[in-house]
């Protein structure tokens, strides 16, 4: 087991003098490398990508990396989670670390893994599929009530499972 995972640097908006399009480019080559070129395995099972449908000439995962919204159309670029693009694959490859917490939950139909940096409050959301898993999402927790439901949701999973 792996003791401490290193996150990278906080990529920031102020870093590219405020140049909002600089940015967009740089958080999109640090995707393209951690997830097109580079991809993580999740615990020895490969990772696939969601590309389609492209938005803007993205893929479908970099852009829910870094938008948020409830309405799928509307969604919009969010700063808190471009800065954080860097943590979902090292977060993702070192999941045995003690800083993750690791679980299930269903959400409709869907069967999801939840990977959770308790210290920097930040969820990464894999789908599995039969001969791969699917980065889904990835965002930080900001809202207190929000944490609370996940850490509740993680000791249930704990206490009825054991673990993943």
């Amino acid at each position: 087991m792996i003791n401490e995972l290193k996150l990278p640097d906080l990529i920031l908006l102020e870093d590219y003098n405020g140049n909002f399009a600089l940015y967009y480019d740089a958080v999109y080559a640090v995707f393209v490398n951690d997830f097109v070129r580079n991809r993580p395995e999740f615990r020895g099972k490969r990772l696939g990508l969601k590309k389609y449908p492209f938005i803007d000439g993205k893929e479908y995962t970099y852009y829910h990396f870094t938008h948020s919204g409830n309405i799928e159309v509307e969604r919009i670029p969010d700063i808190r989670r471009m800065e954080r693009i860097g943590y979902p694959k090292p977060i993702i490859a070192f999941s045995d670390s003690q800083q993750i917490k690791v679980w299930r939950n269903k959400r409709g139909t869907s069967e999801r893994i939840l990977l959770f940096h308790e210290e920097e409050r930040y969820l990464v959301v894999l789908e599995e599929r039969k001969d791969y898993i699917l980065p889904w999402t990835a965002y930080p927790i900001e809202q207190n009530s929000r944490l609370r439901k996940l850490l509740a949701e993680y000791q249930d999973f704990m206490e009825k499972q054991g673990s993943l």
